[in-house]
């Protein structure tokens, strides 16, 4: 099978992707969907130069399943590294080299392509999927300080999370630098991510007297503020650890996308 896609330059780090990797073991619905597999296959798509990532999503994947299966792949095969600490690699791209996860992960991947090139590869990926299965599509930063995904299933995406470090980043619309590939040019009046980070710009302006109590306090009461105006903003009854805004897709669709139920 010929691997699908093109190189990117593979640039990873230790522990670059711990944001998302902590709201996946939280998500009740991805949880949901490895304890309910006959055969819990992960595949971590794209893993760049060094596959520290890989062997740090599964570890953390096996504190919600513990016989959890990862398969790191590269289209790149210089990056195809021998297995170890349970996981193995091999070459692949879009096409998932045939695999059937239940979960794909693909960061940093998209970044490199045209915006129009996303939706082929959603659909590419989404129908290697096995039945029930979820695709994890985003990019963070060099460090791991702002991240940002799309989950999606075979109907198309279902959601859009922005995760962040509470201590170094001044506001929300600075993840705007980080958006997933579909969303990245469409942060200008019109759109929705727009109107979605001005607002959250705005509640976060508002909780300034909170600051006193903490980055995570007065995001709190911003998210509280952004629910009250309106937008569907998901609220975790878990203590997190970061800054978190996840939005159910159709509230940050680019414009002109056929709406989805909320």
């Amino acid at each position: 099978m010929v691997p699908l896609g093109t190189v990117t330059r593979g640039t990873t780090g230790t522990n670059r992707l711990r944001r998302s990797d902590r709201q996946l073991i939280g998500d009740p619905r991805i949880a949901e969907v490895l304890r309910g597999a006959a055969d819990p296959l992960v595949v971590d798509l794209g893993y760049g130069a060094q596959p520290w990532t890989t062997l740090e999503l599964a570890a953390r994947l096996r504190t919600v399943r513990p016989d959890v299966r990862v398969v790191g792949l590269e289209i790149d095969p210089a990056r195809v590294v021998p297995a170890r600490d349970g996981v193995v690699f091999a070459r692949g791209g879009f096409e998932l080299a045939g695999l059937r996860p239940v979960l794909v992960r693909a960061f940093n991947v998209l970044r490199q392509y045209p915006e129009s090139a996303v939706a082929q590869a959603w659909e590419t990926v989404l129908a290697g999927l096995a039945p029930g299965g979820l695709l994890v599509e985003g990019t963070c930063d060099e460090l791991g300080r702002r991240c940002a995904w799309v989950v999606l299933d075979r109907s198309g995406p279902r959601t859009l999370t922005l995760a962040w470090d509470p201590f170094t980043v001044e506001r929300p619309s600075d993840l705007a630098e980080r958006l997933p590939k579909a969303l990245i040019h469409r942060n200008v009046p019109g759109e929705r991510v727009h109107t979605l980070l001005g607002a959250a710009d705005r509640a976060w302006a508002h909780t300034a007297p909170l600051a006193v109590f903490g980055p995570r306090v007065r995001w709190r009461a911003a998210a509280d503020l952004l629910r009250a105006q309106g937008f569907p903003v998901h609220d975790f009854r878990r203590r997190l650890r970061d800054n978190v805004l996840s939005v159910p897709w159709p509230v940050a669709a680019p414009a002109g996308q056929a709406e989805d139920t909320l």
